[in-house]
């Protein structure tokens, strides 16, 4: 049966963070993989993994800034991968899966938002190829070694930015309408809300449960860089000085509270046995049942929740089908 879709009363909430979620967890002799682990919410969450014991398993297409960026730390290990790249992706699952090591946490981080239009070699629009489609693979690629561990955990992190765009179905690429970076983003973000529900109900019985979340809205994570000052500005997220404004309340968090709820899906045992659910704030989150219409970064500040569309079972299904049909469209 489905975990329901509505708050659990954690004991967090959107000023946790990273170090308050992870306290008396012990990861000893667990092993991760975190994409985008080098940089962002993606480092703070390896190093909050680590620090609880685990040994982390970082996967980049740039190991030069992996190296620097992970430097000094202990039990982790780096190895190429493109999330653009199927062939890379299946590199580095075969490589995994070789070490017949289980895997107990996968937390699929690494993400792009509106970008410029581009398409990867496959021809397809690259925010729906890199935080779906690739996620999508690896997960696939390496679910016998979830299996393994008896107990594992898939996070997806999305954002409440999937109130942008339900995915649609009939033209995900864009070819046959108008690209707009915001509706790519958003269509993207639900992808990866509707991945975890279907995902969970497949793999439940197997002992994996998956979780999706947003993180909050956290400047310094290096993810806007297509966004201007200006628009950040406007936003109200950042001050008449440039500096990032923080204030938790209205979903305004640094990296450490950003990442908390990332952790909190991860690795806390009020979640054992549950699943499907879309997180905020280190708690199960609402469902936002008003349609809050067009809307602009700022809101952001004061929409909470996951829109219905995100959480449909009957739309997850339907995109784990086109998502098996455009990879294998393109297997090597």
């Amino acid at each position: 049966m489905a975990t329901p879709q509505a708050p659990i009363g954690s004991g967090f909430g959107p000023a946790s963070t990273t170090r308050d979620v992870i306290e008396g967890i012990d990861l000893s002799g667990k092993i991760a993989v975190v994409t985008g682990g080098y940089s962002g919410l993606g480092l703070e969450t390896v190093r909050t993994l680590r620090r609880a014991g685990a040994t982390v398993v970082v996967p980049t297409r740039d190991r030069a800034r992996a190296v620097t960026a992970l430097a000094g730390m202990d039990a982790i290990e780096i190895e190429p991968m493109d999330l653009l790249s199927p062939e890379s992706i299946d590199v580095f699952a075969d490589r995994f899966l070789a070490s017949r090591r289980p895997l107990h946490i996968l937390v699929n981080s690494a993400g792009i938002m509106a970008c410029p239009l581009a398409r990867d070699a496959r021809g397809y629009e690259s925010q729906f190829a890199t935080n779906h489609l690739g996620h999508f693979q690896l997960t696939v690629r390496l679910l016998p070694a979830l299996r393994r561990s008896g107990g594992a955990r898939v996070v997806s992190v999305s954002s409440l930015g999937h109130r942008y765009s339900q995915v649609v179905f009939d033209d995900p690429n864009f070819e046959h309408r108008a690209y707009n970076p915001w509706t790519a983003y958003g269509q993207s973000k639900t992808a990866n809300i509707l991945f975890a529900v279907a995902l969970d109900a497949r793999a439940r019985a197997e002992g994996i449960s998956a979780f999706s979340l947003h993180p909050g809205g956290i400047v310094e994570t290096g993810l806007g860089k297509y966004v201007s000052r200006e628009q950040l500005r406007t936003a109200g997220v950042i001050d008449e000085h440039g500096k990032p404004i923080i204030d938790p309340a209205r979903q305004l968090k640094t990296v450490e509270q950003g990442a908390a709820t990332i952790v909190w899906c991860a690795s806390n045992p009020r979640l054992d046995g549950s699943g499907g659910v879309y997180c905020e704030n280190c708690d199960v989150a609402p469902i936002m049942l008003e349609d809050p219409g067009a809307t602009t970064m700022a809101d952001v500040r004061w929409l909470h929740g996951v829109r219905p569309y995100a959480i449909d079972p009957a739309a997850a299904e339907r995109l784990w089908g086109l998502s098996e049909r455009l990879l294998s469209q393109h297997e090597r």
